[in-house]
């Protein structure tokens, strides 16, 4: 009788869940957050990856983007960006992760204003990233403070240089041309914490907008712990 050797089994795609953590400024402490959320995700057993931010430029999917970037233009194009996004959710999934934790990654909305796009095509890109990433299931964790206060706190943690840094990083965007100092930095964060709001509602995906100005790193942490809790079935 013939014998059929045996195979090895392949994990299926699983139902990965996206959790995007982006901030309305710097200093409102989403890469906080997002390091506590995957500790957290980790300890239910989930298997988990946390996309932090430097890390888009050195995850193979992203590589495109990189280079792109690096190529002088000092911008990407939207549908690079969709690609690299398409790329990294899909071979999160074949590899069997549960969740994906990213910081500064998903909606994009900072870099494509800084680039020039309006908020048309930014909408457009938005649509196409949501086609891209299904059938993931995606919650946008939204972190923001007024501006102003969240840019002090940046800069009494980061230092004078990195104000310096950051103010001359948006000047020389065409996007962002009116931003000369802190003040002028609020105003343009302001205005895009604004959009983003107006972008996001229009999208599918489930989005938890936390206000921080009241909240410590650890009570951020415990109440959006507490609404994923809900949304992914598993114990706060």
């Amino acid at each position: 009788m013939a014998t059929t050797a045996p195979t090895t089994p392949t994990r299926p795609e699983g139902p990965t869940h996206l959790i995007a953590v982006a901030g309305n400024s710097p200093g409102v402490g989403k890469s906080t957050l997002c390091r506590s959320l995957a500790d957290w995700m980790r300890s239910t057993g989930a298997t988990v990856d946390h996309f932090q931010e430097a890390d888009i430029l050195t995850r193979p999917a992203f590589r495109p983007v990189a280079e792109e970037f690096a190529g002088g233009a000092h911008s990407v194009r939207p549908e690079t960006l969709i690609a690299a996004t398409r790329a990294y959710v899909t071979e999160s999934r074949a590899a069997g992760i549960d969740v994906l934790v990213t910081d500064a990654l998903i909606p994009f909305v900072p870099s494509l204003v800084a680039w020039g796009h309006d908020e048309p095509a930014i909408a457009r890109f938005l649509r196409e990233v949501a086609t891209a990433v299904e059938p993931a299931r995606v919650t946008v964790v939204y972190v923001e403070d007024d501006p102003a206060t969240a840019l002090g706190r940046a800069v009494d943690r980061e230092g004078p240089d990195w104000e310096n840094w950051y103010l001359t990083k948006l000047a020389a965007s065409p996007g962002t041309r009116s931003v000369h100092d802190l003040p002028s930095a609020a105003a343009h964060l302001r205005h895009e914490t604004a959009l983003t709001h107006r972008l996001l509602a229009a999208t599918p995906w489930h989005v938890l907008t936390v206000n921080v100005a009241d909240l410590d790193a650890l009570r951020t942490a415990q109440h959006v712990r507490d609404h994923l809790a809900a949304v992914l079935d598993v114990k706060g």
